[in-house]
């Protein structure tokens, strides 16, 4: 058996899709997508893949992800790991099929009968967000996460810090009784204020304070966590082990989010999530993006022990009428039992992607940029 074929499918609302297809016909999906940058990405995957994957065995994963991310001088980063995940998500897929089984038991079988979710809720106004955040768990979902403020402010302002207070105590004050309350900082907030927002935000019980600093700071973590009692996350702009290596090796963080299309994929995730438990470290995959990719991430959870928490952005207690879902040729896969999952029985990812649907949404042209903010002076903003 080799590959034989791939086609790729840019389609609404912002996600890539990479079908690859064997000499005896078996066909894997993978989701390699990096929003905002669909043509840069399409283009690493096709290179990849005629570099190194036609007119090869499919079956041996592990070989092909070393060639790919070895195969050149310069690797990494989003562009490069993002194009590998959907590649090796697209593998595993395949390899399931091939042996009648779901990817999670080809990876030591189920660590759990049911998987967590959470919901990202939003708006403008605390009250906005409130009422967001009641909906949510009106719907079964038993934490939400809400970003630190609706528009970027200056990061180095104490204004940012009573804005987040003020959308943390109007969730509290909606939900706190019923679920958990996670906030995500973005990036928004400069390191000089971090510890004062913490200070603040403690009352609450916070369940993960997410991306407290810019990756790019991502040493200061480490003498950052002692001074806040709440447990820090980060790793959705991180893509690979050795990203991660940095801040777990200095028991800088409580939590890892890596993005099973993001950072290289089932195997490197699998990888990651290994090393993390060494550190007693949890992990909550992210998933911002599409149904291949989340069945990517359900695989991961259900058979990592650490695996805690997953994000999730397709409205899964909602499957009526679902656009997000309608890639699906079944979307009663992703079984919603009030903010948990089952785990999907089917072979490879457990999901056979509607082929016609995604060719006919594929005509579609496909441009999403990250919104650009800026701050009040012109300068530009944290998203």
């Amino acid at each position: 058996m080799r590959v034989t074929d791939y086609e790729l499918f840019a389609v609404p609302p912002r996600w890539l899709f990479l079908k690859l297809t064997t000499s005896d016909g078996t066909v894997g999906w993978g989701e390699p997508v990096l929003e905002g940058r669909t043509r840069t990405v399409r283009a690493a995957v096709s290179e990849l893949v005629e570099d190194f994957l036609l007119g090869n065995d499919p079956m041996e994963i592990e070989r092909h992800w070393q060639r790919c991310y070895r195969g050149g001088h310069y690797r990494g980063g989003p562009v490069l790991s993002s194009a590998i995940a959907g590649i090796d998500q697209a593998l595993w897929d395949i390899k399931g099929r091939q042996f009648g089984a779901p990817v999670y038991q080809l990876l030591g079988g189920r660590a759990r009968d049911t998987v967590s979710l959470y919901q990202w809720i939003g708006g403008d106004r605390p009250a906005e967000v409130a009422e967001d955040a009641e909906l949510a768990v009106d719907a079964g979902y038993d934490t939400v996460k809400l970003t630190i403020t609706a528009r970027s402010q200056a990061r180095n302002s104490e204004d940012i810090v009573r804005s987040a207070r003020d959308r943390v105590e109007a969730v509290h004050d909606a939900v706190g009784d019923r679920a958990d309350i996670a906030v995500d900082c973005r990036g928004r907030i400069s390191k000089g204020r971090l510890t004062r927002l913490a200070s603040v935000l403690e009352e609450f019980g916070i369940l993960f304070l997410e991306e407290p600093v810019l990756p790019e700071q991502n040493e200061s973590l480490a003498h950052l966590a002692p001074q806040i009692d709440i447990p820090l996350a980060t790793g959705q702009r991180m893509y690979s082990r050795w990203d991660f290596k940095r801040v777990l090796g200095n028991d800088a963080v409580a939590i890892v989010q890596p993005d099973v299309s993001h950072a290289g994929g089932i195997s490197e995730i699998k990888k990651i999530a290994a090393m993390a438990e060494t550190y007693d470290v949890d992990v909550m995959p992210k998933c911002p993006v599409g149904p291949i990719s989340f069945a990517a991430g359900l695989q991961i959870d259900f058979s990592t022990p650490n695996a805690v928490l997953q994000e999730q952005n397709l409205e899964l207690h909602d499957t009526a009428d679902n656009d997000r879902l309608r890639y699906l040729e079944d979307p009663s896969v992703f079984e919603y039992d009030d903010g948990s999952l089952h785990p999907p029985s089917g072979p490879g990812l457990g999901i056979d992607v509607d082929e016609s649907y995604v060719r006919s949404q594929a005509e579609k042209e496909v441009r999403w940029q990250t919104p650009h903010w800026r701050h009040e002076d012109g300068s530009i903003a944290e998203w």
